[in-house]
C-alpha cells in the first residue's frame, strides 16, 4: 500500500481500535489530557484549554499533510477514548518511521492498551507499509518507558546529547531505539503472549 494513505488508516483487535485523530476528540481528549504526569518527559504539554486546543490542531495539521499520522486510541472495553500515538518522520523512500507521541490517561496505564497498540501500529508498519525498521526515541531520563521499550524489544542504539529543549529550559538527551524487520517475528511473538500483556508492565509513553 501507498504511504499516501495513512491517513485513512484503521487498527483493530479486540482490545483497541486506533483512527485518525479528530475534532470531534476534544471533549473526550479533555477528560483525560489534565494529569501533569503524562507529559513530563514531552516536549508539548496540556497543562489547560488552550494548550488541548493547540495539540489538537497541530495533530490534525501534520496528518493532514503527511508529516506525521496522529492516531486516538479508543479502549473497546471501556469504550472511550485512552490516548494518542503516532507515526513520525515517515521516510517512505527508505521504508523507515518513527513510532511516538504515545501518551495514555491514567485509568487506561498498566492494563495492556499501550502494548496492544503498539502492536498494531508494528504490525502495520512492517507486514502493510513493509517497513525495514521502525526507530523510538525518548528522554534519556525516562527511565519506565526505556524498560518498556526493551520489554517489547526494541535494541538501544545510543544517545543523542542535548537533542532538544524541554519546557522550562532543559536540554534533553534524547536515547533512540529501533526494531528491524528480521526481529519483528520475535517482537510479534512477545507482544501477544497474553501471559506477558496480562501482567502489570511498564507503558511506553512520552517519546
Amino acid at each position: 500500500m501507498t504511504w499516501k494513505t495513512l491517513a485513512e488508516v484503521r487498527l483493530e483487535n479486540d482490545e483497541v481500535t486506533l483512527r485518525r485523530i479528530e475534532r470531534s476528540d476534544r471533549a473526550a481528549l479533555s477528560k483525560i489530557a489534565f494529569d501533569p504526569e503524562i507529559w513530563r518527559y514531552f516536549v508539548q504539554r496540556i497543562a489547560n484549554e488552550e494548550d488541548l486546543d493547540r495539540f489538537l490542531e497541530l495533530a490534525i495539521d501534520d496528518t493532514a499533510a503527511g508529516r506525521r499520522t496522529v492516531f486516538a486510541v479508543l479502549d473497546k472495553n471501556t469504550g472511550c477514548l485512552a490516548g494518542s500515538m503516532a507515526y513520525g518522520n515517515l521516510s517512505e523512500p527508505e521504508k523507515r518511521l518513527e513510532i511516538g507521541w504515545s501518551w495514555l490517561g491514567s485509568a487506561y496505564r498498566g492494563r495492556g492498551t499501550n502494548r496492544w497498540a503498539k502492536f498494531l501500529l508494528l504490525r502495520h508498519a512492517f507486514e502493510h507499509l513493509l517497513c525495514e525498521r521502525v526507530e523510538f526515541k525518548t528522554d534519556v531520563l525516562n527511565l519506565q518507558a526505556r524498560k518498556a521499550l526493551k520489554n517489547i524489544g526494541a535494541t538501544e542504539e545510543g544517545v543523542f546529547r542535548s537533542y532538544n529543549y524541554m519546557p522550562g529550559g532543559r536540554r534533553r538527551d534524547a536515547v533512540y531505539y529501533s526494531i528491524l524487520r528480521n526481529e519483528w517475528p520475535i517482537v510479534r511473538a512477545g507482544l501477544i503472549d497474553r501471559s506477558k500483556l496480562s501482567a502489570p508492565a511498564s507503558e511506553l509513553l512520552a517519546s
